[in-house]
């Protein structure tokens, strides 16, 4: 915020007139435009696009903007704000109907960030819009009202008996049409915030919204209209992913979205070896797709159990059986033929060939040695490894990384790992062994200092873990 502060005089000492008077003087800018509206208005929100829209390498861009321009924009604001207000005055007397849900329309499309109108739309829905009864369930209102529909109790309870019975009597016999309505008002709720989307991809209310909405369908609609509405979900999400295939937002949702489908409510069945495969498809685009890599891990565990792996199918989708032997030897990365049988070192020792300097790469390397090393030879990939498999692991990796070295000499993630794996393999070896290793070990933490200064006081302290004088 201090960058904002001294972007224009006036910011910090709260002076608004001199800040109006630095907008007339300099570019008028989305940020000046962003401190007006955050700091005069009561809700603190901003009528510029959110930055949370972004996509990864699409840079940023200012325009300088006209007299006319800068007129355009306050008239914007000025309209954004009776919008608003009109909003505010019929929400505080609870009138939560399609008048209040058609302005919230118009001011979420100006303002998706704006999470109260999200919740002011949700109250419209609930209270005005979608049937008051739920799968399963034949009750003319909700359990908890608002004043606005207390209002309205008091007319219904002004009515005679007989047209009560006949309301009563349609509102059972019509389950089946408030259903179809229902459908018509979750799909058009969940079109209406597609553009939003596009448009701000990592807005965090236009997400949970729509979480919101497709929960609406679990409680509202038959299980395969459901599935249907869940399904093509997630087909929107592959189409966020294909656009900006590192949105962690829409790789959580999706996560999310999978699991839903995979649940007995939803009459699902497993989805984890699909899931796999999107994720070698999405690598296979962006080796540095941190998301993808983080997702592969977590289905890891799962693929293998759900497979039925025994320990000679843990070892060969771990490494291919290529590690053999304890002795050190020159690594040698094999040619494989077909892609689809590639082990996962295989397929991270590919990767950090290409990018070595990917820092994703080495995190999903360091989730394999992790997972190598385990707790007593528990490993989450390959079950019960003693502690001479455990050793033949690191020290292949070892080889490997030393490998690299000889074509990437200031690369400071394989020096990191070096030192992680031989520490690990130490661990293992007797005594002698061990300090054969130490002296190796200072040289690596040496050329980190060397490449990476400014964690200087990381590397002090691991020379004092490691005691290494």
């Amino acid at each position: 915020m201090s960058g904002l502060m001294n972007l224009v005089p006036g910011v910090a000492r709260g002076n608004w007139s001199d800040v109006r008077a630095s907008l007339d003087q300099h570019v008028y800018t989305d940020t000046c435009a962003l401190l007006l509206q955050r700091y005069q208005s009561p809700v603190r929100c901003a009528l510029v696009p959110c930055m949370r829209g972004r996509c990864h390498n699409v840079p940023r861009s200012t325009q300088p903007r006209t007299k006319e321009q800068r007129e355009q924009e306050l008239q914007k604001i000025q309209q954004y704000r009776d919008l608003e207000q009109k909003v505010r005055q019929r929400t505080t007397s609870s009138q939560y109907d399609e008048t209040t849900f058609h302005l919230s329309s118009e001011l979420l499309r100006i303002n998706p960030e704006h999470y109260t109108i999200w919740n002011v739309r949700r109250r419209c829905l609930k209270y005005s819009i979608l049937s008051t009864s739920r799968r399963g369930e034949y009750k003319s209102f909700p359990t908890q009202r608002s004043p606005y529909l207390q209002a309205q109790d008091k007319k219904w309870n002004d009515t005679s008996k007989t047209q009560r019975d006949i309301r009563s009597h349609v509102a059972v016999v019509d389950c089946s049409d408030s259903q179809s309505g229902d459908e018509e008002t979750i799909r058009s709720e969940l079109m209406f915030t597609v553009p939003l989307l596009m448009e701000f991809p990592k807005c965090y209310w236009i997400w949970k919204y729509r979480l919101w909405i497709l929960h609406q369908a679990i409680e509202r609609l038959s299980p395969t209209a459901t599935r249907a509405v869940w399904q093509e979900e997630l087909a929107l999400v592959g189409k966020m992913l294909k656009k900006d295939r590192r949105n962690f937002h829409a790789w959580g949702y999706r996560r999310h979205v999978v699991e839903q489908l995979e649940s007995s409510s939803l009459r699902g069945t497993s989805m984890v070896e699909a899931e796999f495969a999107y994720t070698t498809k999405m690598i296979g685009g962006d080796l540095s797709n941190f998301s993808a890599w983080h997702n592969r891990s977590q289905l890891i565990p799962r693929l293998l159990n759900e497979r039925s792996a025994d320990v000679n199918a843990r070892r060969l989708f771990l490494d291919e059986g290529i590690v053999q032997c304890i002795e050190p030897q020159p690594f040698v990365f094999p040619k494989l033929t077909d892609s689809t049988t590639r082990s996962e070192i295989l397929t991270v020792h590919e990767a950090l060939n290409v990018g070595p300097e990917d820092q994703s790469l080495w995190y999903y390397h360091q989730y394999l040695v992790h997972a190598i090393i385990g707790a007593d030879g528990q490993g989450l990939i390959v079950h019960n490894l003693s502690a001479q498999d455990r050793q033949r692991y690191l020290e292949a990796e070892v080889n490997f990384m030393k490998d690299l070295l000889q074509d990437y000499l200031d690369v400071k993630w394989i020096y990191e790992a070096l030192i992680e794996c031989t520490l690990a393999a130490n661990t293992l070896r007797t005594d002698a062994q061990q300090q054969m290793k130490q002296p190796q070990v200072a040289d690596w933490l040496e050329k980190l200092r060397e490449l990476d200064t400014k964690r200087s006081g990381r590397w002090d302290e691991l020379e004092k873990q490691m005691q290494i004088n």
